[in-house]
């Protein structure tokens, strides 16, 4: 395959972005779009030119690192991690454009490499529980209903990419917040910060300048982990409770 990109280069926070084009020749599509930037990494180190920075780790679809914005979409055209996106999703003598997540709580730091800092801000606020130190306690010892536990561990697979915040024309991180809230609200484990929980987390994202969820879905069509949009009910009814508690 023959690709042309047009990829974002910023050299800092500070300096002006633009567009460029290059050409990547010889594109087998059986590389997964991560390695097809290697490839054109490899050419501009020859040329003697600046790589394009952008963020991985895994690769495995599991540390929700490689996040791009790919013609538009979140993480490409598939509904998957961007490491996991394979070269056979495009066409050959495609051009592919290439972006950082557009979202001013996520500031760009080079490139395509943005910083998501806010989402372990948000975390920090409240995304833990107490418990007593020492050994763990056993497993089954804390009894917890089925459907509930399931539901705790479904959602608890956001690997916080960010890809709902780069799909919402708001800006809003409300997919990522209610899956957090979601998964510890569930068990009992959760339940002694549960509502001052989700007053501090929700106060940390609009701190951040996340914006509001008007219920649009896109979040949930972008996620790559399937998160359901009714986390954000749950967050919702978890924020109506707290503050009727006077958190």
């Amino acid at each position: 395959m023959n690709l042309t990109l047009k990829i974002w280069r910023q050299a800092s926070p500070e300096a002006a972005g633009a567009m460029q084009t290059y050409a990547v020749n010889d594109v087998s599509p059986d590389m997964s779009f991560l390695e097809m930037l290697d490839v054109l990494n490899e050419q501009l180190n020859e040329q003697g030119d600046e790589p394009v920075a952008f963020d991985h780790d895994c690769r495995e679809g599991i540390c929700g690192s490689c996040s791009l914005m790919i013609n538009g979409q979140p993480h490409g055209p598939e509904v998957t991690t961007t490491c996991q996106l394979h070269m056979r999703s495009f066409k050959d003598g495609e051009t592919i454009t290439v972006e950082p997540w557009r979202a001013d709580p996520f500031p760009v730091l080079k490139d395509l490499v943005v910083d998501r800092s806010a989402f372990d801000r948000i975390i920090q606020a409240g995304g833990y529980i107490s418990a007593n130190t020492g050994s763990a306690p056993e497993a089954n010892s804390v009894p917890a209903p089925r459907d509930k536990a399931l539901r705790a561990f479904n959602v608890a697979t956001c690997i916080g990419c960010g890809a709902c915040v780069a799909a919402c024309p708001n800006g809003s991180a409300s997919l990522f917040l209610g899956a957090k809230i979601t998964h510890l609200g569930e068990l009992p484990q959760g339940q002694p910060e549960r509502y001052s929980r989700v007053a501090d987390m929700v106060g940390q994202h609009d701190h951040e300048g996340f914006g509001g969820c008007t219920n649009i879905g896109e979040c949930t069509s972008a996620c790559p982990k399937g998160i359901p949009l009714d986390v954000i009910s749950q967050l919702n009814k978890d924020l109506r409770t707290a503050i009727k508690h006077g958190h």
